[in-house]
């Protein structure tokens, strides 16, 4: 993706998902369509289709952002240090369209290797599982799983 396509890919995006995406804002806890949405598919970043995360890897965390345990493939992602806040804290972004996405955590199910990718609705676009091969995603298929998730269960991998 050149420069000009990034910024009309950005452009059609809402005022909320620019803010969190382009500018590092973080929406309201609990307020993102995405917190407790348990539907088999995969989450790519909405400016421009890059996998990030998998159904089958959300849980719920209880934090008010959607949570993850690992990303669909160890290059979708890229981190930095943050030091804003007044904490010490990781941020994950988009490794292709360096997209703000939300921050990483190691307190997340030990089962499933100890982190928590705690990642802002906004900085998502859901592709149900029955939509996948339509879209180009296909060839992740396996990594989810199939009929809904269960909200409260632990992924387990």
């Amino acid at each position: 993706m050149n420069k000009q396509e990034k910024q009309t890919a950005v452009k059609a995006l809402s005022p909320l998902q620019q803010a969190v995406t382009q500018q590092g804002a973080t929406e309201p806890p609990f307020s993102g369509i995405y917190d407790h949405f348990f539907e088999p598919g995969i989450y790519v970043d909405p400016v421009d289709g890059q996998p990030l995360f998998s159904s089958a890897d959300k849980y719920d965390s209880g934090c008010g952002w959607p949570a993850f345990t690992r990303p669909v493939s160890d290059d979708a992602l890229s981190f930095l240090r943050d030091h804003s806040h007044g904490m010490e804290r990781v941020e994950v972004r988009s490794s292709q369209a360096d997209s703000h996405l939300g921050h990483v955590f190691n307190d997340g199910p030990a089962q499933s290797g100890g982190l928590r990718y705690c990642i802002n609705s906004a900085a998502l676009r859901f592709v149900p599982e029955s939509r996948m091969a339509q879209e180009g995603y296909g060839d992740l298929l396996d990594q989810v799983r199939s009929g809904p998730a269960d909200e409260n269960q632990t992924p387990v991998r």
